[in-house]
């Protein structure tokens, strides 16, 4: 897992050959104001899923993992608690993993929890199981969707 502001986002994008095509989408200026939805940036190997939600309890937090795809959850406005807890540490899974979603769940607790504020991104690796929008706001942010093998 990585937190950090989006304005030192370059520093991650020798991480994965495509980073840079999502961080560019968050950094344009109408980023912000575009609808819910889906938004292909390269096909199904980037995209961006945009959202105005309101954040759950940490008793309805349910932990998520993906096999196909990096998260980069990035924040507009609001402010999103989110838990991790490495999967190797999950034994609890509520949900078998579903390649059409490309998702597992699990009942285990987070292991710790990280604030995302607006202007900050979180990054979400195939190993970090992670529990998004835990929040008391209606969150508005942004999930890229990076493909592992491009």
């Amino acid at each position: 897992m990585i937190v950090d502001v989006l304005r030192e986002a370059a520093k991650y994008t020798a991480l994965h050959s495509e980073f840079g095509k999502g961080f560019d989408f968050l950094m344009a200026p109408e980023c912000a104001s575009l609808p819910d939805g889906r938004y292909e940036i390269d096909g199904d190997r980037v995209f961006a899923l945009v959202s105005h939600k309101h954040g759950l309890s940490r008793a309805d937090a349910t932990l998520e993992a993906h096999h196909r795809y990096i998260d980069i959850h990035y924040v507009i406005s609001g402010c999103d608690s989110i838990g991790w807890r490495p999967i190797g540490e999950c034994s609890q899974v509520t949900s078998d993993y579903d390649p059409g979603t490309d998702v597992v769940l699990f009942r285990d607790e987070p292991a710790c929890w990280t604030i995302v504020q607006p202007g900050w991104f979180a990054v979400f690796f195939p190993e970090d199981a992670h529990a998004p929008l835990i929040s008391q706001d209606i969150v508005h942010k942004v999930v890229l969707k990076v493909q592992i093998a491009v």
